[in-house]
């Protein structure tokens, strides 16, 4: 496969995977039983510089190109713990790229820069009890009232979001326009009337926190509000991009990781005389299995050397294209990697269905993809139309 990555890219890639594999891993187990990681976790991955690589330098980051999320997405999986991952994800890229975006100078010096740094935790905030992948659906209001906005109503699925120091919320300021009637505000959540409703229990993904949150007239200033008012649909479809592309970096890492342990399991078993791996029925399989992952990382590739040159060589939005490509990339990244979960499980037999076997996890974990940053049907809704269906 082309290999996109330059020195600095494998420095970075080296630090980590120090951090997944010798910071993180070694309290999976306990991480995973409490469902929660400790707050540190996000100070010490912002010391690394592991949130702000693909960050300018003025906002706080190294100044890298794409490639470095990438890199960080790919090996944060080694750690084994999904939900870490996507807690960091979360903070590096899909709370925080809309304000590098869009931000003036003070959005950037109060809350994007202490993210990077790990200092705050940020959290996104635009799915609701009854507007999930239909985010033109929301119902969360933020009314003008002088200098500031006052915002009611309810969030949820907020990963981050029992813990988070803001949240970059989708709220309704023109709630008689649909999705032209969207705006992105910066919500604190130690402002009066901010709530955080209930923690939420998970099939998979347990290592991270998942929050409902309630706004009681919440007072947060203007001044917090993201570029253009009522354009927040639009942003958003854009920071979409960000979280389903590196969704699928991160999911393709995650399975390549299993398959790999699920050869060394199957080296090891014995089943009628032989090692299980020597049964042609599952050699098969498993050529199948590595060529649909072989496919699905260069889809990837594919699509992330057009988001790179798009978003951080030419610095524009990205083209209509990209954005079907992104949304078809889901779609087989997430159907291909959950086939690889599914026959992994099934080769280590009853052991698989056995929480002390990492293939239980990730099985578990994994199913998310066809769910989370839009259901794997909203995709193909997408893609119809943008091919004139």
């Amino acid at each position: 496969m082309w290999n996109p990555f330059g020195e600095e890219h494998e420095a970075f890639r080296k630090t980590v995977r120090r951090f997944a594999e010798e910071e993180l891993a070694p309290h999976a187990d306990a991480w995973e039983e409490s469902e929660l990681f400790p707050n540190e976790v996000f100070r010490r991955a912002g010391e690394l510089g592991i949130f702000g690589a693909h960050f300018p330098e003025e906002h706080g980051g190294a100044g890298g190109d794409y490639w470095f999320s990438v890199a960080k997405a790919e090996d944060l999986p080694r750690s084994g713990l999904a939900g870490v991952t996507m807690g960091l994800l979360v903070q590096s890229d899909m709370a925080t790229p809309v304000i590098s975006d869009l931000g003036t100078k003070e959005q950037i010096d109060e809350f994007l820069k202490p993210a990077l740094r790990g200092e705050k935790i940020a959290a996104l905030g635009v799915s609701e009890p009854g507007a999930g992948s239909d985010v033109a659906g929301i119902r969360t209001v933020a009314r003008r009232d002088g200098d500031d906005y006052v915002i009611s109503g309810q969030k949820t699925f907020i990963t981050n979001g029992t813990r988070a120091d803001f949240v970059t919320m989708l709220v309704k300021t023109n709630p008689d326009h649909g999705a032209h009637g969207c705006s992105f505000v910066l919500v604190p959540t130690a402002s009066k009337g901010f709530q955080v409703a209930k923690k939420l229990k998970k099939i998979g993904n347990k290592s991270s926190d998942t929050a409902e949150l309630f706004l009681d007239n919440v007072r947060v200033p203007r001044r917090n509000l993201l570029g253009e008012e009522n354009q927040g649909f639009m942003y958003l479809m854009q920071n979409f991009q960000t979280e389903r592309l590196v969704a699928c970096v991160s999911a393709a890492a995650a399975a390549g990781y299993v398959l790999d342990e699920a050869v060394d399991y199957g080296r090891d078993r014995q089943a009628f005389g032989k090692p299980l791996i020597k049964r042609e029925v599952w050699q098969h399989k498993f050529v199948d299995l590595y060529t649909k992952l072989e496919a699905a990382k260069a889809f990837n590739y594919r699509i992330v050397d057009r988001y790179n040159t798009e978003r951080y060589i030419n610095k524009e939005p990205l083209g209509m294209d990209t954005v079907k490509q992104i949304s078809m990339a889901k779609i087989f990244v997430g159907e291909t990697t959950g086939e690889i979960m599914d026959q992994c499980l099934q080769f280590h037999g009853g052991w698989g269905y056995i929480e002390d076997f990492r293939i239980a996890r990730a099985w578990r974990d994994q199913r998310l993809l066809r769910i989370g940053g839009g259901t794997t049907e909203t995709m193909r809704y997408y893609v119809a139309k943008l091919m004139g269906f």
